[in-house]
């Protein structure tokens, strides 16, 4: 019967096909079908972390960051305690590449110095006749790269007599580019330490939290409801100034971190409890404690693996964190001190509104705080979303 015979009010034929319907049959799937099914979660969650596009560029700048702490000595121009007297506060030099249309390559024109007897204030004028050109790979200050291995090659250097402060010097002649790329190994490495502490912290209290429960959890649950109804500032504040001012850089460096670390878990641990409480009921554990698994075993084999890519993205927002509170405190006066060099005692030196106004290159510290920062924010949100089964 076709559509042009049926009467008024009468229904459409209705065909049911009988054979059992399998979506996942070879001949029913695509080649990206088939591909997407046998993948696996670290695998998809990859695929789906590429298409978030400013995620994945933050990604490259944050591991061309770290490659830079890694090999600071070599890329920056001068040593972390050179001076130069003769250009105390100078001015950031420009950068060329033409002088009066003729290519030169790169180069910065030198400084004519005088001292204004009226403000007392010390005026740089960079003067055209002076063209200082830039070497690279060159042999200038002597280092020690990471304390150890003698050397003094440099990837760029200023010309022979010449000076090259693209960001200008601090109070004692030191050049600001070369302090910001030291400062930056001690301000990033300590977030990563200060992270691992807390996620230690956060996986075993958080894990022991959620599988237990009962009074473990009441008192889990109570501490970290202490730890946070403290004002986080001046908390840090107080256990920072109980480090001892006899101890060594170095011990400060490992204090700070262990404070951070020990402040910033209970966020980590939060989580950890709520999906570990979750996941104790799902049938997967309950065949690991018939079969006589251990409670560590099973935490550790079977329930954390379950959300492993929730806690990457949670460590990822964690860091900046991390790398505020150093920063803050150093600013404060209260973290790390000098001679150890890190953003947050560039930023000490710069407190000063007067020094502000009249050398206004010293707070140029904040641009790549501000962008390293934002960087972890815009790579933890894509892992976030990467790692969202619902997404």
């Amino acid at each position: 019967m076709t559509d042009r015979n049926l009467r008024p009010g009468e229904p459409l034929p209705h065909y049911v096909n009988e054979a059992p319907f399998d979506p996942y049959r070879a001949d029913t799937l695509t080649p990206e079908q088939e591909r997407y099914y046998q993948a696996s979660e670290w695998r998809i969650m990859w695929w789906k972390f590429r298409r978030h596009r400013v995620a994945v560029w933050s990604g490259a700048f944050l591991l061309a960051i770290y490659f830079a702490i890694v090999i600071c000595e070599v890329l920056a121009p001068y040593n972390l305690h050179s001076r130069d007297t003769g250009h105390i506060y100078a001015p950031p030099q420009s950068l060329h590449l033409f002088h009066e249309g003729e290519f030169i390559g790169p180069f910065v024109y030198g400084f004519d110095f005088k001292l204004n007897m009226e403000t007392l204030a010390r005026e740089y004028v960079p003067n055209p006749e002076k063209i200082q050109r830039v070497r690279f790979f060159c042999r200038g200050d002597a280092y020690e790269f990471w304390g150890v291995i003698p050397g003094d090659i440099h990837l760029f250097c200023p010309a022979e007599g010449g000076t090259l402060f693209l960001f200008g010097t601090d109070r004692l002649g030191r050049d600001m580019l070369s302090r910001i790329l030291y400062g930056a190994r001690i301000s990033l490495s300590l977030g990563f330490i200060a992270v691992a502490i807390s996620f230690v912290l956060g996986v075993i209290i958080g894990g022991a939290a959620g599988y237990y429960g009962g009074w473990v959890d009441a008192i889990v649950l109570r501490v970290i409801e202490l730890i946070r109804s403290f004002p986080e500032l001046p908390l840090f504040m107080t256990l920072s100034a109980l480090l001892p001012v006899t101890w060594s850089p170095i011990g400060v460096f490992v204090g700070i971190s262990v404070i951070i670390g020990f402040l910033d878990w209970p966020g980590l641990g939060r989580a950890v409890r709520a999906k570990i409480l979750s996941l104790r009921e799902e049938d997967f554990t309950t065949a690991a404690q018939l079969m006589g698994a251990s409670p560590r075993r099973i935490i550790g084999r079977h329930l954390l693996p379950s959300f492993t890519s929730h806690l990457i993205a949670s460590v990822t927002l964690s860091i900046p964190t991390a790398i505020l509170g150093e920063t803050a405190l150093s600013f404060l006066g209260i973290g790390l001190r000098p001679p150890v060099t890190s953003w947050g005692v560039l930023l000490n030196e710069a407190q000063d509104l007067n020094i502000v106004e009249l050398y206004p290159w010293l707070m140029l510290p904040v641009v790549p705080l501000f962008l390293v920062v934002l960087a972890f924010n815009f790579l933890g949100d894509g892992l976030r979303d990467a790692a969202d089964p619902y997404r």
